[in-house]
């Protein structure tokens, strides 16, 4: 069972995407834009954790070779990050130096999601991208592969 996957080819669709393509998206735009401020939805206080899909490849890998029970096993950093933490590591990605705001009357949703990865670290996995190598990584790819993501950014 994995947590929230992020990586390249994410979904960036802002009417679909989950909260960290969501919020990278926005705050690319808001840089491209000169914008001073990026609104954020809920309190940012709310706690994810976030696992780069090549991590969740290896650990599927991993898994096929060394395990083999019936019960079902977390795959996760195991650790998290509240919403606005995330966004002020995007922003320093992205090279945003606004500011946030939050719009308390949109939800926030559960107020921590994050797993427990006991038995897949006992088993000798661990996750290899930590949360800003893999933004920096998320961020380029986007960049460098999303031109739809681009033009409207510069328009």
């Amino acid at each position: 069972m994995p947590t929230n996957l992020y990586g390249p080819n994410d979904n960036f669709d802002p009417e679909t995407s989950h909260v960290l393509a969501a919020l990278l998206q926005r705050i690319h735009l808001a840089k491209a834009k000169g914008a001073s401020t990026v609104e954020i939805w809920g309190s940012g206080t709310p706690r994810r954790e976030f696992l780069h899909v090549d991590d969740l490849a290896s650990a599927c890998i991993f898994l096929l070779e060394h395990y083999s029970d019936a019960l079902h096993i977390n795959v996760g950093t195991g650790t998290d990050v509240t919403i606005r933490a995330l966004a002020a590591l995007i922003a320093e990605v992205v090279g945003f130096e606004g500011t946030f705001t939050f719009d308390r009357s949109k939800p926030d949703g559960a107020p921590r999601k994050c797993s427990d990865t006991t038995r897949i670290r006992q088993l000798g996995w661990t996750p290899s991208i930590d949360l800003r190598s893999g933004l920096r990584q998320t961020y380029e790819w986007f960049l460098n592969q999303d031109q739809y993501v681009q033009r409207r950014a510069y328009s």
